[in-house]
């Protein structure tokens, strides 16, 4: 028999490293694991957890209807796959590809575990269209800049790329067994989420007039909200990505920034840590801990930011514009180190995303590849009038908004872009 590990890929369709299993096995078991080295650091009422408990639980019933079912594990993947070895004559493991360093790490252990008892580790590329070094310059490096990658990204895109795996045909090839329990939220000391999820359905009428709407947080209808379902793979990037091509190129290359992201933190895992234009770690930063804090309740007195903030912290999402307006804004009006603003994000995001989020906050710090220079400061009244200059987003978020209960600004626009561009200026010359 054979094991399929679902991880970032919660689907019994498209599914690459599945369908390789199913083709190749006659009996698959499904697992899933509630890593316990991720959970055990995640808020107790996590709307992620909830989310992935549900989906596992639409698995379980699919699966079921086909007299299998998904065996699901809270602990540490080393010790499961211990007892998988014992309980089972396993001949393969097949996964997709994780890129993230601890995954890296955590599948580099496995693979050495499972070779102990001769059993192939066998992983596929599922969560993303190009991976690794399958877009490289003309002289084989890898791209810093996103406009040359996305070009070449393009002219290697054929539509075996876009082709959905075929994998129903086996679907007898799942493991018949006895029904297994999933572990309960409580069991993990989780709370079941009130943080409503997005739907997965691909609205095409949003990804035609994606270009036009795209910057207006206020638009409901302009974005297309599918980031959670792309982190957890709900849906398949395939998919989504032909869409994309046939309908509207400004979407394409969101989904195309995404690749771009991954490449990055592949060739420079070290960026989860340190600033990817080292430089910039010679920046002295205030961090001041209440101007910090206000800006994670929204309180910081400017509306776009406060109206973003708010958004976040009651629904897990915020709309991409207003990313950038509070990234800029915490690194820059404030000089609080983006790692800070990062790892709350991190916390707070449904679609938190390792690769995106490291890439899109060193970006508004300046830090990043092809990022904004650091002379380039958002002013927060100027974004309001050009995204919403009728406040109609922020004042769904800040109803208090134009009353005596709005907190007055906790830095002056002018004041903070000076004392900036000094702090980035003078720690960039110590660089040099």
């Amino acid at each position: 028999m054979s094991i399929f590990w679902f991880r970032r890929d919660l689907r019994l369709h498209d599914n690459a490293a599945l369908y390789h299993a199913l083709k190749e096995s006659s009996n698959v078991l499904p697992i899933f694991i509630f890593d316990k080295n991720i959970l055990d650091s995640l808020p107790k009422d996590d709307a992620r957890v909830t989310f992935i408990h549900q989906e596992l639980t639409n698995i379980q019933k699919e699966l079921r209807a086909m007299d299998s079912d998904i065996l699901c594990f809270y602990d540490d993947p080393i010790q499961v796959f211990k007892q998988l070895i014992q309980d089972y004559s396993i001949e393969k493991v097949y996964t997709n590809h994780d890129y993230e360093p601890y995954a890296q790490t955590r599948d580099g252990q496995i693979k050495d575990l499972l070779a102990e008892s001769s059993i192939e580790f066998k992983t596929y590329k599922d969560q993303v269209i190009f991976e690794k070094e399958e877009v490289l310059s003309d002289t084989g490096k890898w791209y810093s800049v996103f406009t040359p990658y996305s070009k070449k990204w393009k002219s290697k895109l054929t539509d075996d790329h876009l082709k959905p795996y075929p994998m129903e045909q086996y679907f007898d090839h799942f493991l018949k067994q006895k029904q297994a329990d999933i572990p309960s939220l409580e069991s993990m000391n989780f709370t079941l989420s009130s943080i409503a999820i997005p739907s997965r359905e691909v609205d095409k009428d949003i990804i035609n007039h994606y270009y036009e709407k795209r910057n207006f947080p206020s638009e409901l209808s302009g974005t297309t909200r599918l980031g959670l379902h792309l982190r957890f793979g709900t849906i398949s990037i395939r998919a989504l990505a032909k869409t994309a091509k046939e309908l509207n190129e400004t979407f394409l290359n969101e989904l195309i920034w995404r690749d771009f992201y991954h490449q990055i933190l592949w060739f420079n895992p070290q960026v989860i840590k340190t600033a990817f234009k080292p430089q910039y770690d010679k920046i002295e930063w205030v961090n001041n801990e209440e101007h910090f804090q206000k800006w994670c309740q929204g309180m910081t007195g400017y509306p776009i930011v406060d109206a973003g903030m708010r958004q976040l912290n009651a629904t897990g999402y915020m709309h991409n514009r207003v990313r950038m307006i509070v990234a800029s804004f915490l690194c820059k009006h404030l000089l609080i180190d983006w790692r800070w603003g990062e790892a709350y994000f991190a916390e707070k995001l449904l679609d938190f995303d390792l690769a995106a989020n490291n890439g899109g906050w060193q970006w508004a710090s300046g830090s990043g590849c092809d990022a904004a220079p650091y002379f380039r400061i958002f002013n927060p009244a100027l974004q309001t009038e050009k995204f919403d200059k009728d406040y109609k987003y922020i004042r769904q978020y800040v109803p208090e908004f134009g009353t005596p209960l709005y907190p007055k600004p906790i830095i002056i626009h002018e004041e903070a872009r000076k004392r900036c561009l000094e702090v980035y200026k003078a720690g960039l010359s110590t660089s040099v």
